[in-house]
């Protein structure tokens, strides 16, 4: 946050900055963010998350604003008396106390420098917010519950006053809502991804949610157990299987000796307790040793090792790397980089002409392909799947005026592959037979882009100029997504997204001038990747960072121009393979479009 003098609370000044970014370095490739360490049972650390006290700022009216907005964070139980110790004893009760699961903090962006106004005995603080979601006791961020984009409230000094004689700052008129700034929601929570199983039990999908650094580490445990017990985020919800019904956490987790101790109530299911096994060692990422399992203190399934359970039994079925593609001069060409592999475009010649963008994806021993491609002045959809390279391919029964990139859904295979593409403004779900079928989404304005998770269960989609997010269910024909949420970002004219990590988009817009951010999946963190753009960002792909470890990268296109990032450079034709160079005199075209192969 950025910083300004302030020459005294009375008659002076109260500025606060703008917001920065979550602590990401610029113009990096992203990493999955790895949760922090697990203590043995005994240990605590609780005081290392504890958010500054009231009188921690002293009378620095600028830190005291900071850490207003910094006190509910911790612990949901303390949260309603430290943000009371922040206000004027006469206005404490104006702040209604609720009590555990009722316990939410209001997480805001601030978009201007709070504007002061002074009087002799108090200053006056305006602070311009957007609204990002209701951080919750499970740990979710739902989506805000008001609108509101103004608060207002007065500094003052209790020197003497109500008894109080150790001086600073204090609140008077009070905000009802606990507000949470995003810059305290990264300083003082732990990010951290849990796993639900999809509905047919096939793959894991992942749930973001905020775990207080304040809880001591012989409770994390406890605390994600609890989460998986009490069901996913209430956007997956259509998505993912809950535990069964009545299960739920034994007293606390507990290590004896190096092993973990998680003891339930639920029903004796052999395959339930081995599926709640995987799914228990992946949400406790940062755990390794043996990990026992027991039903009512009885033992039911007792894993070894958790590190090796999550190497058998990987989140993600991935190959070693990616490849990188562009089209170029109208059709589909590799991309070549010193140590990335770079092989031939799995797509016969004969269907590789006038194509506009294009999407390609593995699935076991089979490629699909899907080609947007130009006849006519229309575009139409080419699909296409079979082992390298594809030959046989089907045109849309119908043409349209622009389409975007399309996108396969990861999750759907099993010999009925299907994707996603937007067309005319609107969102099509297409099989490899090119048909393509409306997907109703429920939000108002023109669909403009849509981009499809690692796991597949979850999609990202820009309409009328507004970020989404919704859960695919499948079904018999590809994916049917449950209730979009929206995600309140800084960025405006929004043009582009894809996903960056499990958790995380890379979002193409405006801050003042075109840019490309990293955004989590709930809009609270928010991360510049690249502002010297120049130019709308017309086309964006990302091969996302994931849960074994391997590396995001994104590319796009703006301006007729392909960039790479890490760091983000122009996509020269040197780097475009399989063509023939063009005659002595000629101009080199450019790459367009550029996607990944993995």
């Amino acid at each position: 946050m950025r910083r300004r003098l302030l020459a005294g609370l009375l008659g002076g000044a109260l500025l606060l900055g703008g917001v920065t970014g979550c602590g990401i370095p610029e113009n990096t490739e992203v990493r999955v963010d790895g949760p922090g360490p697990a203590a043995e049972g005994g240990s605590t650390s609780g005081s290392r998350g504890e958010p500054p006290s009231r009188s921690a700022a002293g009378t620095d009216a600028e830190q005291f604003v900071q850490n207003f907005l910094s006190a509910a964070a911790g612990e949901p139980d303390g949260a309603y008396q430290r943000v009371r110790q922040f206000i004027v004893p006469a206005d404490r009760d104006r702040l209604q106390t609720k009590q555990g699961s009722e316990v939410t903090l209001a997480v805001v962006r601030l978009t201007e420098e709070p504007v002061p106004v002074y009087a002799p005995d108090r200053t006056e603080v305006t602070l311009k917010v957007q609204q990002v979601g209701q951080l919750r006791t499970d740990g979710t961020l739902a989506p805000p519950e008001t609108s509101t984009t103004t608060y207002t409230f007065e500094l003052r000094s209790q020197a003497g006053q109500d008894g109080l004689t150790d001086g600073g700052l204090y609140v008077a008129n009070p905000p009802t809502a606990l507000l949470l700034s995003v810059e305290a929601l990264e300083t003082y929570y732990q990010s951290r991804t849990i796993y639900f199983w999809n509905n047919d039990r096939t793959r894991l999908v992942p749930d973001q949610r905020y775990l207080p650094l304040a809880v001591p580490d012989e409770r994390r445990v406890s605390e994600v157990v609890k989460w998986l017990t009490a069901g996913p985020s209430a956007w997956l919800g259509t998505a993912v299987r809950r535990l069964p019904d009545g299960t739920r956490l034994i007293n606390n987790a507990t290590r004896t000796d190096g092993r973990w101790e998680v003891d339930l109530e639920m029903p004796e299911d052999k395959a339930r307790l081995e599926q709640l096994g995987t799914q228990l060692a992946w949400s406790l990422s940062d755990l390794d040793g043996p990990l026992d399992i027991k039903i009512r203190n009885q033992s039911q399934e007792f894993i070894p090792d958790l590190e090796r359970r999550r190497l058998d039994r990987p989140v993600h079925q991935l190959p070693e790397s990616f490849q990188r593609f562009c089209v170029y001069e109208g059709a589909v060409h590799p991309l070549a980089y010193p140590g990335e592999p770079s092989g031939p475009v799995p797509v016969d010649a004969k269907a590789n002409r006038n194509v506009v963008s294009a999407g390609l994806s593995r699935a076991d021993n089979q490629i699909l392909a899907a080609l947007v491609v130009s006849d006519a002045n229309r575009q139409w959809l080419s699909v296409g799947t079979g082992t390298d390279p594809v030959t046989a391919f089907t045109r849309s029964a119908k043409g349209y005026a622009a389409m975007g990139q399309p996108v396969w859904l990861r999750s759907t295979y099993r010999g009925q592959p299907a994707g996603l593409v937007v067309a005319d403004g609107s969102l099509y779900r297409f099989d490899a037979q090119a048909q393509l079928t409306a997907v109703p989404l429920g939000v108002p304005g023109p669909v403009t882009a849509v981009a499809a998770s690692l796991d597949g269960h979850r999609i990202a989609v820009i309409a009328g100029g507004t970020l989404y997010v919704a859960a695919l269910s499948p079904d018999g024909a590809g994916a049917t997504p449950g209730p979009a949420r929206r995600l309140h970002t800084r960025l405006t004219s929004l043009s582009a997204v894809d996903w960056y990590g499990e958790n995380t988009l890379v979002l193409a817009g405006a801050v003042g001038r075109p840019a490309v951010y990293e955004v989590s999946v709930d809009g609270a963190r928010e991360s510049r990747l690249e502002d010297k753009i120049g130019a709308r960002v017309t086309h964006l792909a990302a091969y996302p960072a994931n849960a074994v470890g391997r590396l995001g990268a994104a590319m796009y296109e703006a301006n007729g121009v392909a960039y790479r990032s890490s760091p983000f450079e122009r996509i020269q034709p040197q780097q475009v393979q399989e063509v023939t160079p063009p005659s002595a005199g000629a101009r080199a075209g450019n790459p367009t479009a550029p996607f990944f192969l993995y």
